[in-house]
């Protein structure tokens, strides 16, 4: 599926559900945002997007602790849970989504190789966590792409599995 096409499904579920949407983003420096907000009428269920790059930014922008960030790593499933705590308590959304990786071409390690995503989705009013590691091929555009499909279906899959 495209991300017009899942960006459009998941804006629907969340207009239908009255829930406010958020965004924490590393790796795909603001790819979710962009799909969701190519949408007309997103403003109807779209917050705000954080686009955190730097370790500092996860800090200052959704209070990702830095000794967390310092033990683990920025792409591990602890930080990417922060990430998205962070993001909706700093905009009070229903849903929020967050993804940090190694989208390349550099950067990657034995441990966690070019590819690796860490992505978690949080739905406030049912306080449910989804994270999930992601390993994905191809190029920096390819994954930087298939990372927001991954993100944007999960959202959708949380949603559909708490239907109020």
């Amino acid at each position: 599926m495209d991300t017009d096409t899942l960006a459009r499904q998941l804006g629907e579920a969340l207009q239908a559900r009255g829930i406010m949407m958020t965004t924490a983003e590393s790796c795909t420096g603001g790819g979710i945002a962009a799909a969701m907000t190519d949408i007309a009428g997103s403003s109807a269920w779209f917050d705000r997007g954080f686009v955190t790059y730097s370790n500092a930014a996860k800090h200052d922008m959704l209070g990702v602790d830095t000794a967390l960030i310092e033990r683990h790593g920025a792409v591990s499933r602890e930080v990417a849970e922060a990430m998205v705590r962070g993001a909706c308590a700093q905009s009070g959304c229903g849903l929020g989504v967050a993804v940090t990786g190694v989208a390349g071409p550099g950067g990657g390690s034995p441990e966690k190789p070019v590819g690796t995503v860490w992505l978690a989705c949080y739905s406030t009013s049912a306080d449910r966590l989804d994270c999930r590691l992601l390993r994905l091929d191809g190029d920096r555009s390819q994954i930087r792409h298939q990372t927001v499909l991954h993100a944007l279906q999960a959202c959708l899959d949380l949603l559909e599995q708490n239907p109020t």
